[in-house]
């Protein structure tokens, strides 16, 4: 193969494309960026005590993270024009191997909360660049395993962080928990230096300073706006939450109406003109809400409800983290067989009524019943987000990948900022209205009970939602771009 195909904006021609070194490239990267979001989650405790810090301060690892990534995700689509498959993932993961280096030898906690904003760089970049990659280089009926096959490294990577964390914290400090990532970091970048092809064509479209500045504005206001909101020490009556999101939805506003006036913008709303796009989109947001904020309440149930200790509560979560991943394979090769609807009506209909059934669970329930249903959920979720997602990203034409798929990274992020808020917040407000009937509400049984009510109230809207979804379903299908759209979609 010519060297300089590779180094040049030139893409190498689909038909000498090795699909399975470029694949083995991305899963690597992608399981290494989707570990770091979850391994540190059950050691911010002992990331307080070390550097000496509140929990509102060390909270800033996690906001200022998805802060980050919020801000830079919508940027990838332009990037994606502007530099090679090769140049991209190299530096993405170059600045995560950095960045997770300079966190295990942190002397401080201004040192660790700069180094995590460095590994989100590299993740920002990532995931947008891994599946512009995979629609480039699968033709639309082989994508539903291929993107099957990486989802079970998105999906199997955050169920093991915690469980993984906690095995490392009980024998090792918390820096260990970088340094070990470090190994494989650097095997995925000489992997990737030798096997990774450039598979896009390089366009440098003009760039707007002025749309970059509204995307910041819009996506990183809304971010941090909810994810502030969601934190019970500041809430939504904050005047820096009401600045934040006023600011990100005007900003985003006229980042929208931006973009639909220029000749190359830096995110094309024509992506909205497919209707399973827009479909896909709008049950993202559902599904991601549902999935994030199921991944924050119920620790938080198991732990204040139940009374079981952080590391056990990540163990009760791993098996279905870990059924979940197995299926993502599955179910995209039954995608290219069947079509969505097969698994997208029937996968949301399991998420309703295992929300449902989360609305019984009381502080007497056993382990085993939340094991259960937990699974059962994540095997609803294995038969939706896949599916929808590259139903949605089939219908795009080749020139609108770049954005399809910053479109449908960023939509993820800002539902999990939005979901968790707003989960939280339903949580919180049943907890505080049940407390308010009882004549003893420091009692820790009463707080027990708190709890549950709180968790219910969050499980009921949550099946709502779904319900929502699964009527949006039933307009689902398979859908492919005619040659004649794509030519016209480039020109």
């Amino acid at each position: 193969m010519n060297t300089a195909s590779t180094t040049s904006g030139a893409a190498v021609p689909t038909g000498e494309i090795k699909r399975l070194p470029i694949v083995i490239s991305l899963m690597i990267g992608a399981f290494l960026a989707l570990l770091n979001e979850t391994l540190l989650g059950v050691a911010l405790t002992d990331l307080m005590q070390d550097l000496k810090v509140s929990y509102s301060t060390i909270q800033w690892l996690t906001t200022g993270y998805m802060l980050l990534i919020g801000i830079l995700v919508p940027v990838t689509a332009l990037l994606i024009q502007w530099f090679t498959t090769r140049q991209i993932f190299i530096s993405a993961m170059v600045l995560f191997f950095a960045g997770t280096l300079i966190a295990g030898l942190s002397p401080s906690f201004g040192v660790l909360l700069v180094a995590r904003l460095v590994q989100a760089l590299g993740t920002g970049l990532l995931l947008p660049v891994m599946m512009n990659t995979i629609l480039t280089i699968y033709p639309p009926e082989k994508r539903g395993a291929a993107m099957g096959t990486i989802g079970l490294v998105i999906m199997f990577a955050p169920a093991i962080g915690p469980t993984l964390a906690g095995l490392i914290l009980d024998s090792l400090n918390w820096r260990w928990l970088f340094f070990s990532v470090l190994p494989l970091a650097l095997f995925s970048i000489i992997f990737a230096f030798i096997y990774l092809r450039n598979v896009s064509e390089v366009t440098r479209p003009k760039v707007d300073i002025f749309s970059i500045l509204l995307s910041t504005i819009g996506f990183g206001g809304i971010v941090y706006g909810f994810s502030s909101a969601g934190d019970p020490s500041v809430g939504w009556s904050s005047p820096l939450v009401i600045t934040c999101l006023i600011a990100g939805a005007i900003g985003l506003i006229l980042f929208v109406l931006r973009q639909v006036k220029l000749t190359e913008p830096v995110l094309d709303m024509r992506t909205f003109k497919y209707p399973m796009f827009s479909l896909a989109v709008i049950l993202m947001v559902i599904l991601m809400m549902t999935l994030f904020s199921t991944l924050t309440l119920l620790p938080m149930f198991m732990i204040s409800g139940l009374g079981l200790k952080a590391f056990t509560a990540g163990l009760i979560l791993l098996p279905g983290g870990i059924i979940n991943g197995f299926m993502s394979p599955v179910t995209g090769r039954l995608f290219d067989r069947f079509g969505p609807r097969a698994l997208v009506i029937p996968g949301i209909v399991i998420m309703t009524i295992t929300l449902w059934m989360f609305t019984r669970v009381t502080t007497t329930s056993e382990v085993f019943v939340i094991i259960i249903l937990h699974s059962v959920l994540m095997i609803g979720l294995s038969m939706v987000i896949m599916p929808a997602q590259t139903t949605g990203l089939n219908q795009l034409p080749r020139p609108l990948y770049p954005h399809g798929t910053a479109i449908m990274n960023t939509i993820q992020q800002v539902a999990g900022a939005v979901g968790t808020a707003l989960f939280i917040s339903i949580m919180s407000s049943g907890q505080t209205r049940y407390l308010s009937g009882v004549q003893d509400p420091n009692n820790p049984k009463q707080l027990a009970e708190a709890m549950t009510a709180g968790v219910h109230n969050a499980f009921w809207f949550a099946a709502v939602l779904t319900v929502l979804a699964l009527i949006l379903s039933l307009f689902m299908r398979r859908s492919t771009v005619p040659h004649e759209q794509a030519a016209k979609a480039h020109v």
